[in-house]
């Protein structure tokens, strides 16, 4: 018996959609990165993209648990000398860009290389609760329903 490779024409993906508001950043990452991978079919092949199309919508009302909202620290470098820039999550969140939080968690749970980046491109996350994939007809997928830790109360 052989094992089983799948090919790029024979992958067929899905579209899931999920609620944020109210989830725990991490939970909610790892669950989605292993559906952007693929890792939940059985037709799972690591060199290949076969993993679903996620929209994440109330990004903004995603909740980090103990202290991290005030402590995690995210840093950048603007590529000149002494250049590193920091910024804490709650700034991030209180900002224009509150869904980098989550694409962020997201990112950094997939593989680096050109693989990983085909496969963030398979997610979109949206602040609020409007987004333009209703023509997709995306299938809700209850994060909070799997685990009670899942989420918490802001």
């Amino acid at each position: 018996m052989t094992t089983y490779s799948a090919k790029p024409a024979e992958v067929e993906k899905k579209w899931v959609m999920i609620d944020a508001s109210g989830l725990v950043v991490g939970r909610l990452a790892s669950i989605v990165a292993m559906r952007l991978r693929g890792k939940h079919k059985p037709t799972f092949t690591p060199h290949v993209d076969d993993g679903d199309n996620v929209v994440i919508i109330n990004a903004a009302k995603i909740v980090l648990t103990g202290k991290k909202r005030e402590d995690k620290v995210y840093h950048h470098h603007t590529g000149f000398i002494g250049g590193i820039k920091e910024r804490t999550a709650r700034s991030i969140l209180e900002g224009k860009f509150p869904e980098r939080v989550v694409e962020k968690a997201i990112e950094r749970m997939l593989p680096r290389g050109p693989l990983g980046r085909r496969q963030l491109g398979n997610l979109r996350v949206y602040p609020g609760a409007d987004h333009p994939h209703g023509a997709q007809t995306p299938e809700m997928l209850d994060i909070a329903a799997m685990n009670r830790k899942n989420k918490r109360s802001a």
